[in-house]
C-alpha cells in the first residue's frame, strides 16, 4: 500500500528534509514550552554577570541550563539563581510552570512592586525566596492562595504597610520570614490561624508600638520566634509558655517591661532565649535554669534583680551566660566551675559580690569571661585558662586581691586582658608580657610591682599596653621597640627609672605615650622620625635633662605635648612652631633664651611657669614683690570710688539695654509679619519662634552656605535653622556655591528636600522667605555631623558597629536619591561633614543646596560652570571635565567609607601632597593594610573592616565606570554584615535566612587587603 501511494502522489525529493524538519519542530515545540516561560522571564532582566548566557532557544529542553532542575520527566522542577546579580521585575511567567516546586531569587536586584497577578497559579510551588532584593509596595495577600506553599522569605526588601488579613489564610506554610523590610500597623493576632508554622521572623520592621499578641502561644508547631526590634510594648504573654517545641526565642531589642513571666520556664525544647535590650525588671525565674535543652541565654541591659540562680550552671549543655548591665547581686555558687560547656560567661556591670570560684575554668572551656564592674573579692582562679580556650579575661573594676596567677601567663590564645581598678599587688609573671595574641593588655590602677620585663618583645600582636598607677621599678626595656604594632603606651605613675631606650623611636604606630610620674632621667631622645602618628605626648614629673629636641618640631600630628616639671635646660627651639599644639606645658625646668615669637604672648604663659630664664621674655611670667603701701585709707578710698562708678555703669548700662530691646521687639514685630512660611509636614510651631532663636548664643555651625542655629520651641521640639547667606555674602569651601542665597542654592534644596521622603535623609520642615533672607528648618540632629565627631576628640564615641551603621544609613540615603527619586538626584557634595548624626548616632544625609537632577535619558548632570564639592571628595573625572552624575556622589562616599574605616580626613598634612585615597592605596602596597586603619577600632572586627575598606577603593575608583551603583553598594555593605553573622555560631533554626557571604572580584583589591 506504501508502494501504491508513492506511486500515485510522487513528492519531490527536495521536499522529504524538509517534511522531516517540520515534524522534529512541531514535537519540539510541546518540549521547550516551559523554556519559552524561562526565556521570556529572562527578557525582563538585565543579566549583568551573563550568569544566564547558556539560556537560549536553540535548546530543546531548558534542563541544563544553569539554576534549572528537572524531573525524570523533563519538567521544570526548580529554579535557583541566588547571588546571579540580576536586575529587574518579578515575571508572572514564572508561576506558569507547572510542576515548579522550589523558587529561589535571593541576593538579586528584583525590583519594582510584587503585583498579586504575578502570583498566580503556582500550583506546585513549595519553596518561595525572594529574600534580599528591591521589591517595594504591600505585601501580596495573593501569597496566600498558593495552595501548597511552605516556605516563603521575603525579608530584606522594602515592602510596606501592614501585614495584609490574607496571611491568616495560609493553608500549609511552615516557615515564614518577613525580617527588614518597612512593615508598619502592628503584629496581628490572626497569624495564629497558620497552625502548621513553625518559624515566624518578623524582626527590624518599623510596627507601631504593640504588644505580643497572646495569639501566638496557639502556635504549638512553632520552633523558631523571632521579633527583634518590632517596637514591642508591655508584658510578655503568659501564652507564650505553651509553645513547647520552641527552639529560638529572641525578643530583643524592643521595649518590652513587667517580669520575665515563669511560664517561659514551660518551653522544655528551647535552646536559646535572647531578651537583651528591653526594661525587663523583676527576678530571673527559676524554671529558666531548669531548661534541659538549654544553651544560651542573654539577658543583658534590662533592670533585673535578685541573683542569678545556681541551677543554670547544672544544665548541662549550657554554653553562653550573659546578663551584664542589670541590678543583678549576691555570689557566683560553686556550681559555676562545673558547667562542663560554658564557653561564654559576661555578666559585668552588675552588683554581684563574693569570691570568684577557685575552681572556674578548670572543668569549662571558657572562651569569654567578662566579670567587670561589679564588687567581687578574693584573688583570680588559678585555673581559668586550664582548658586553653580562653581569648577575652576582663575583671576590670572589682576589688580583686592577690597576685596574678602563673597560669595566665601559659594561656597563648588570649587576646584580650583586663585587668585594671583592682587591688593586685606582686609581680607580673615574666611570660604575660610576651603573650603572643594578646592586642590589649590593661593592668592600670593596681599595686603591682616588679619590672617590664624583656619577655615582652613577644607580644607581637600587642597595641595596648595600659600599666598606669602601679609600682612598677626599673627601666623600660629596649625590647619594647620590637612591638611594632604598639598604638598606646601608658605607664604613668609608677617608679620607672633610667634613661627612655632608643627604641622607642621605632614604633611607627605609636599614637599615644604617657610616662608621667615616674623617675625617669637622662635626654630625651631625638631620633622620633618614624613617630608619625603620635598626637599625645606626656614626660611630665620626671628627672629628665638637656634640651627638648628640635627634631620633635616635625612631629605632623602631635597636639598635646607636657614636659613639665623636669629638669631640662636650654632654649625652647623655634622648630617647634610647626607643631598643631591644642595644649602644651613646658612649666617648673630651668629654660632659658627667648621664647619663639608664636609662643611669646600671654595667652601662653601658663606654659612657662617656673622657668626663672624666661621671665624677661615674656613679661608678668614671673611673680615678683609688688609692695604694700601702707596708706590703708587711700587704698579703701579707691575701692570705694571704682565701687560706685561700677554701680552706676551697671545701672545705665541696664536702663539702655531695656529701652534697645523693647525698640528690637517693637521692630521685630513688625518685620515678622512679613515672613511667608512654606510648611513641608505637619508643623507644631509658628514662624515667629524661628525668628526669635536667631542670636548668636544659638549658633552650631557656619558654612559655605550659611549659619545654623539650634532653636528650641514653645512645644519642647528641637529643630536646626539654616539662614543662608546675603547675595552679597560669602561662599565658602564647604559649598561651592557662586551664590548661596540666591534663587540657585535656595531653590535647589527647597526642591530637593521639599518632595523626599526617606528615613536616612535629613527632614526639612518648612522654609521662611523675606526679601533677600531665606531660613530652611530643619529636624534638629544632636551629635553633629559625621566629620565633627569621626575627627575630634569624640571619635572614641564610633566604635565599629557604629561606624558600620552610619555607612549603611547614609548608602542607604544615597541610594534612594539616585534609584527612588523621579528624576534621579545627584547630591554632589557628599562628605562627612554632610552626614548628620541623630541622638542614636542614626545618620541623614543632608545640605543639598549644589543638588541637581539628572537629565532624563540617563546622561548626567549637564556640565557645571564651576566645581561644586568639597576637595578630597570630588572625583577626578568632574574636576576636570565639570561633568557630573551619580558615579561622582559614588566616588565621594567611597572617600567617606575610607574616613571611617582609616580614622584619617580626606586632606591631611601627613600626606603630602596626596589625599586620602591615594595615601590608602601607596600605603597598602608599601607598608600592608594594619598602616591603614584606624588603631581604635577592635581588633574583633578586623575581617569585616577589610571587607568595608573593599568597598571603599571600588567606590574611589578612577574610572567611573568600575565604580558600583549605590544600590549595589548598599547590598554589599548588607552582606559583609550577613558574612560576619554567618561566621558565629548560631542555634539550630537561628539565622536560617543568612546565606555565606560572596566575594565579588574586585580588580585586585582583595588580594591588596
Amino acid at each position: 500500500m506504501l508502494r501504491r501511494c508513492t506511486s500515485a502522489s510522487p513528492l519531490p525529493h527536495f521536499l522529504l528534509p524538509l517534511l522531516l524538519v517540520l515534524l522534529l519542530l512541531g514535537c519540539a515545540v510541546s518540549l521547550k514550552q516551559e523554556g519559552l516561560y524561562l526565556l521570556q522571564f529572562k527578557d525582563a532582566l538585565e543579566d549583568h554577570d551573563g550568569k544566564l548566557a547558556n539560556w537560549n532557544s536553540r535548546d530543546a529542553t531548558p534542563c541544563n541550563w544553569t539554576g534549572v532542575s528537572c524531573s525524570s520527566a523533563g519538567s521544570v522542577t526548580a529554579l535557583a539563581l541566588d547571588r546571579f546579580n540580576l536586575e529587574g521585575p518579578f515575571s508572572p511567567f514564572l508561576c506558569r510552570l507547572p510542576k515548579l516546586s522550589y523558587l529561589s531569587l535571593s541576593w538579586n536586584y528584583i525590583n519594582s512592586s510584587l503585583p498579586d497577578e504575578a502570583l498566580s497559579p503556582c500550583p506546585a510551588l513549595l519553596y518561595l525566596d525572594l529574600s534580599n532584593n528591591m521589591l517595594v509596595g504591600p505585601l501580596p495577600a495573593a501569597l496566600a492562595s498558593i495552595p501548597l506553599l511552605r516556605h516563603l522569605d521575603l525579608s530584606g526588601n522594602n515592602f510596606s504597610g501592614p501585614i495584609p488579613v490574607a496571611f491568616g489564610r495560609f493553608p500549609r506554610l511552615e516557615n515564614l520570614s518577613l525580617t527588614s523590610n518597612f512593615i508598619n500597623g502592628t503584629i496581628p493576632g490572626f497569624l495564629d490561624q497558620v497552625s502548621s508554622l513553625q518559624q515566624l521572623n518578623l524582626s527590624y520592621n518599623p510596627f507601631a508600638p504593640g504588644r505580643i499578641p497572646p495569639e501566638i502561644g496557639n502556635l504549638t508547631s512553632l520552633r523558631q520566634l523571632w521579633l527583634s526590634q518590632c517596637n514591642l510594648v508591655g508584658d510578655i504573654p503568659l501564652s507564650l509558655g505553651r509553645l513547647r517545641n520552641l527552639l529560638n526565642l529572641d525578643l530583643s531589642s524592643n521595649s518590652l517591661r513587667g517580669a520575665i513571666p515563669a511560664s517561659l520556664g514551660d518551653l522544655s525544647s528551647v535552646i536559646q532565649i535572647e531578651l537583651y535590650n528591653n526594661s525587663l525588671v523583676g527576678e530571673i525565674p527559676t524554671g529558666l535554669a531548669k531548661l534541659p535543652s538549654l544553651r544560651r541565654i542573654d539577658a543583658s541591659m534590662n533592670h533585673l534583680e535578685g541573683t542569678i540562680p545556681p541551677s543554670f550552671f547544672d544544665l548541662p549543655l549550657i554554653e553562653s551566660l550573659v546578663f551584664y548591665d542589670n541590678n543583678l547581686v549576691g555570689g557566683l555558687p560553686a556550681s559555676v566551675a562545673k558547667a562542663g560547656k560554658l564557653s561564654d560567661f559576661r555578666i559585668f556591670r552588675n552588683k554581684l559580690n563574693g569570691s570568684i570560684p577557685e575552681d572556674l575554668g578548670k572543668h569549662s572551656p571558657l572562651v569569654i569571661v567578662d566579670l567587670s564592674t561589679n564588687l567581687f573579692t578574693g584573688e583570680i582562679p588559678s585555673g581559668i585558662c586550664d582548658q586553653g580556650l580562653l581569648e577575652g579575661l576582663m575583671l576590670m573594676g572589682n576589688f580583686l586581691s592577690g597576685s596574678i596567677p602563673a597560669g595566665l601567663s601559659r594561656c597563648r590564645t588570649l587576646q584580650r586582658v583586663r585587668l585594671s581598678k583592682n587591688l593586685l599587688s606582686g609581680e607580673v609573671p615574666s611570660d604575660m608580657w610576651g603573650l603572643p595574641n594578646v592586642y590589649l593588655l590593661d593592668l592600670a590602677y593596681n599595686s603591682l610591682s616588679g619590672g617590664i620585663y624583656p619577655a615582652v618583645a613577644g607580644a607581637g600582636n600587642l597595641s595596648k599596653l595600659l600599666i598606669s598607677n602601679n609600682q612598677f621599678i626599673f627601666n623600660i626595656p629596649a625590647e619594647i621597640g620590637d612591638l611594632q604594632r604598639l598604638h598606646e603606651f601608658s605607664a604613668d605613675s609608677n617608679n620607672l627609672s633610667g634613661p627612655l631606650p632608643r627604641s622607642l623611636g621605632r614604633l611607627a604606630l605609636l599614637e599615644k605615650l604617657d610616662l608621667h610620674n615616674n623617675s625617669l632621667s637622662g635626654e630625651l631622645p631625638g631620633e622620633i622620625q618614624t613617630w608619625k602618628r603620635l598626637s599625645d605626648l606626656n614626660l611630665a614629673d620626671n628627672e629628665f635633662t638637656g634640651g627638648i629636641p628640635p627634631a620633635w618640631g616635625s612631629l605632623p600630628v602631635l597636639n598635646y605635648l607636657d614636659l613639665s616639671d623636669n629638669r631640662l635646660t636650654g632654649e625652647i627651639p623655634p622648630e617647634l612652631q610647626n607643631l598643631k599644639l591644642n595644649k602644651f606645658n613646658f612649666s617648673n625646668n630651668d629654660l632659658s633664651g627667648g621664647l619663639p615669637p608664636l609662643y611669646a604672648s600671654k595667652v601662653y604663659r601658663e606654659s612657662f611657669l617656673g622657668n626663672p630664664g624666661l621671665c624677661k621674655d615674656l613679661p608678668g611670667l614671673c611673680s615678683g614683690s609688688q609692695g604694700v603701701s601702707k596708706n590703708q585709707g587711700y587704698l579703701w578710698l579707691l575701692r570705694s570710688i571704682f565701687i560706685l562708678a561700677a554701680v552706676v555703669l551697671v545701672v545705665g548700662v541696664g536702663w539702655f539695654y531695656w529701652r534697645y530691646r523693647k525698640f528690637r521687639q517693637a521692630k521685630s514685630e513688625a518685620d515678622k509679619s512679613k515672613w511667608a512660611l512654606t510648611s513641608f509636614h505637619k508643623l507644631g510651631f509658628k514662624e515667629y519662634e524661628i525668628l526669635d532663636c536667631l542670636e548668636e548664643d544659638n549658633l552650631i555651625g557656619s558654612g559655605g552656605s550659611g549659619k545654623v542655629y539650634k532653636a528650641v520651641l514653645s512645644n519642647g521640639e528641637t529643630v536646626a535653622v539654616k539662614k543662608l547667606w546675603g547675595s552679597s555674602g560669602k561662599g565658602g569651601e564647604d559649598g561651592g556655591l557662586q551664590n548661596p542665597a540666591g534663587s540657585d542654592a535656595f531653590e535647589a534644596e527647597i526642591a530637593t528636600l521639599g518632595k523626599i521622603r526617606h528615613k536616612n535623609i535629613v527632614k526639612l520642615w518648612c522654609c521662611c522667605i523675606h526679601e533677600d533672607s531665606r531660613l530652611l528648618v530643619y529636624e534638629y540632629m544632636p551629635n553633629g555631623s559625621l566629620g565633627d565627631l569621626l575627627h575630634s576628640s569624640k571619635a572614641g564615641l564610633l566604635d565599629w558597629p557604629t561606624r558600620y551603621k552610619v555607612a549603611l544609613d547614609a548608602a542607604e540615603g544615597l541610594s534612594y536619591l539616585h534609584h527612588d527619586c523621579v528624576p534621579p538626584i545627584v547630591h554632589r557634595d557628599v562628605k562627612s561633614n554632610n552626614i548628620l548624626l541623630d541622638a542614636d548616632l542614626g545618620a541623614r544625609v543632608a545640605d543639598f543646596g549644589v543638588a541637581k537632577v539628572v537629565e532624563s535619558g540617563g546622561k548626567g548632570v549637564k556640565s557645571m560652570s564651576a566645581i561644586a564639592g568639597s576637595c578630597g571628595y570630588i572625583a577626578p573625572e568632574y574636576a576636570y571635565t565639570l561633568r557630573v552624575n551619580e558615579k561622582s556622589d559614588i566616588y565621594s562616599f567611597g572617600v567617606v567609607l575610607l574616613e571611617l574605616v582609616t580614622g584619617k580626613p580626606p586632606i591631611d598634612p601627613e600626606f603630602g601632597e596626596k589625599d586620602l585615597v591615594n595615601w590608602v592605596c601607596s600605603t597598602l602596597e608599601q607598608k600592608g593594610v594594619d598602616n591603614v586603619l584606624d588603631p581604635k577600632l577592635d581588633a574583633c572586627h578586623r575581617d569585616e573592616v577589610f571587607k568595608i575598606l573593599n568597598i571603599a577603593l571600588l567606590c574611589a575608583s578612577n574610572l567611573p565606570i568600575n565604580r558600583p551603583s549605590m544600590r549595589r553598594v548598599v547590598k554589599m555593605l548588607l552582606e559583609v554584615r550577613a558574612d560576619n553573622k554567618n561566621n558565629k555560631p548560631k542555634p539550630e533554626g537561628k539565622d536560617e535566612k543568612l546565606s555565606p557571604y560572596y566575594c565579588e572580584d574586585t580588580s585586585g583589591l582583595g588580594s591588596a587587603v
